[in-house]
């Protein structure tokens, strides 16, 4: 059951990579909570079938544009659609990305641009967009970067991944610094490892989920909505106060020092 944030009532939220997995999780979250929710996605037919499930639900209809967040200007573009249509962004979700696995003997150039361009680029030129609209609108806003705890246990064959996760959490300390005083907050959110369809269709086995499960503080696997309930304290006023931070959502997987 989710807690209800009064807070979040009609603020517009926009949600990157919302068509599926953690970020569609995160759509559902919002649009229970009565804000005004904008994403975008790639996944072919992903906004509409969302569309409709949140409406199934009783829930106002976000508004979805399909939108490749390594396009900048469309991305920045797109936003700005959605600032003209609903008022300043005041919760901005960065959760686009993608865990592409790959080895440093198969790594080119292009492919090192490409996990970043996927995983880190497009978080920094969004928020330049969102803080911008909320410092002309003079409007407090809440940003949040999806981070992963793989930089921090070192994980083997994910490096332009790992790469743009450590990176995401200096970005978002110095954003934090550079904003706060317009009042805008900027914290990270660090999921360790969380079942999603795209991970079960790819990787997820039972031997997998043994392992996760043993190098766990908590004895379960964590799903998407564990993901999306942080990220609403996050975004309402009840975190008003916290900024440059990165709050960790592994069931304590992140304080084992094993690789694998």
């Amino acid at each position: 059951m989710l807690t209800l944030y009064p807070s979040l009532k009609n603020k517009v939220v926009f949600i990157s990579g919302g068509s599926s997995g953690i970020g569609a999780e995160i759509v559902r979250a919002f649009a229970a909570q009565g804000s005004i929710v904008a994403f975008n996605g790639t996944k072919p037919g992903g906004g509409d079938a969302l569309i409709e499930e949140v409406t199934k639900a009783g829930h106002a209809a976000p508004y979805y544009e399909p939108c490749d967040v390594r396009d900048i200007p469309a991305l920045q573009a797109m936003l700005g659609r959605v600032c003209d249509k609903f008022g300043a962004i005041q919760v901005l979700v960065n959760n686009a990305g993608r865990d592409d696995r790959h080895s440093l003997d198969e790594l080119t150039p292009e492919y090192w641009d490409n996990c970043l361009n996927i995983n880190l680029r497009h978080q920094v030129f969004a928020t330049q967009t969102v803080a911008a609209r909320a410092r002309a609108a003079q409007a407090k806003a809440s940003i949040i970067n999806m981070g992963s705890i793989s930089w921090m246990r070192g994980r083997p064959n994910l490096i332009g991944y790992t790469s743009s996760k450590a990176a995401i959490s200096g970005m978002t300390r110095s954003l934090a610094r550079e904003l706060g005083e317009h009042g805008i907050r900027v914290n990270a959110l660090v999921p360790g490892a969380i079942v999603t369809a795209r991970q079960s269709e790819l990787w997820r086995n039972p031997e997998e989920d043994k392992k996760f499960i043993e190098l766990q503080c908590l004895k379960f696997r964590l799903e998407s909505i564990h993901v999306a309930k942080p990220t609403l304290f996050l975004a309402s006023d009840d975190s008003e106060g916290i900024t440059g931070h990165n709050l960790i959502v592994d069931a304590g997987l992140a304080q084992v020092s094993v690789v694998g």
